[in-house]
């Protein structure tokens, strides 16, 4: 499901200054990042289409497996806030996992006008029969690096978790900033 723009490749330069002392190793980094999302990407695409699931159902299943394996509650409204969508969109998505079999609504214990959220055993085990195999791979992979080094990968993805997380207009004033700098560099 990956479309023709999405598997041509650019050149790095076309995003990063090559130019710049180290860039290449760097360049090299973020490369190997991206190669990774677009195989994530398509992986996830395979995902739903192997479990006919669209995206945002798929990710409410796996946020309500975790939530009943750590052993805490999830009603319609804990759902639409994870998922950030509306209740109104969270109950059609409700409504379709109930049909398709993998959800079941329960009486809340303590309060009569709500629902608890479980996913069916049928739901545990399409999804554990579509992942497992998947899992275990990327498992394996983590595994083959010593401990210091996975403390490298989780610092270096952690890093970069925060650095695509911050606001647009974060990116004009470092763009600003970062070009400001290269261009007050005196050149010899």
């Amino acid at each position: 499901m990956t479309t023709e723009a999405d598997s041509r490749e650019l050149p790095a330069a076309y995003w990063y200054d090559a130019a710049e002392p180290g860039a290449d190793d760097a360049i090299g980094v973020l490369e190997a990042l991206r190669r990774f999302r677009s195989a994530d990407k398509t992986m996830r695409l395979r995902t739903q289409d192997d479990m006919d699931m669209n995206e945002t159902d798929l990710a409410a299943l796996r946020y309500l497996i975790a939530e009943e394996k750590g052993g805490r509650e999830v009603g319609p409204t804990d759902l639409a806030h994870h998922l950030g969508i509306s209740t109104a969109a969270t109950t059609k998505l409700i409504k379709r996992l109930v049909a398709s079999g993998h959800l079941q609504r329960r009486p809340h214990p303590h309060d009569r006008r709500a629902q608890i959220l479980h996913p069916t055993p049928g739901a545990h085990e399409e999804v554990r029969a579509t992942l497992a195999a998947m899992h275990a791979r990327m498992m394996d992979v983590a595994d083959a690096f010593a401990p210091e080094e996975q403390l490298v990968v989780v610092r270096f993805l952690t890093a970069m978790a925060e650095a695509v997380s911050h606001a647009h207009d974060d990116d004009a004033a470092h763009g600003a900033s970062h070009d400001a700098a290269r261009d007050a560099d005196p050149q010899p």
